[in-house]
């Protein structure tokens, strides 16, 4: 029952996963959670590592593309200054987004990975979707209140996840497997 919540890789920060690493594993997009995964919820500008990242990214010619279940104002708002591409209200945990922003691009399923921070959306919505899935721990300890509730169910599932699959753990980069 928790396999549709296991995620294909952990990794400690996405801006650890480089481009490289991500061509290895035949991606050729990467569609990423807004808050707590790229951005804090309450800081909009991003960090350095962020603009690092990106930069590598846009480098490779891997696109980075926001799917988030936010309203279309407030991710535009929030990517503004990122110039960031997105999928607003992608409706996560269902496929919808995902599935409609890789079919827009003109990729196969194994050709995308979905970022997030959550295993109760971003995880379980690329698994459904059939991409690959990668988990990040929130870059901050707080989130905003609606956001609760799917991280105290997030917290019953990751110990299911961890009995089940005892061998879960998070690593540097997608090298360490």
């Amino acid at each position: 029952m928790f396999e549709k919540f296991k995620p294909t890789w952990m990794v400690k920060s996405v801006y650890n996963v480089s481009p490289q690493q991500l061509k290895q594993h035949g991606i050729r997009a990467v569609f990423s959670d807004l808050d707590n995964t790229l951005i804090a919820w309450n800081n909009p500008n991003g960090t350095p590592e962020l603009h690092r990242w990106m930069e590598e990214l846009d480098q490779a010619g891997i696109p980075l593309i926001v799917i988030s279940n936010n309203s279309k104002k407030r991710i535009g708002k929030a990517v503004a200054d990122l110039d960031l591409p997105f999928m607003a209200r992608s409706m996560k945990p269902f496929s919808y987004g995902i599935t409609r922003a890789r079919k827009k691009l003109g990729l196969k399923k194994h050709e995308v990975v979905m970022v997030g921070d959550q295993l109760m959306t971003d995880v379980i919505a690329a698994n459904r979707a059939g991409v690959y899935s990668l988990l990040v721990k929130p870059l901050i300890n707080t989130d905003k209140w609606i956001t609760w509730p799917n991280r105290q169910m997030g917290n019953f599932v990751w110990r299911e996840l961890k009995k089940q699959y005892p061998n879960l753990k998070w690593q540097e980069g997608l090298e360490d497997e």
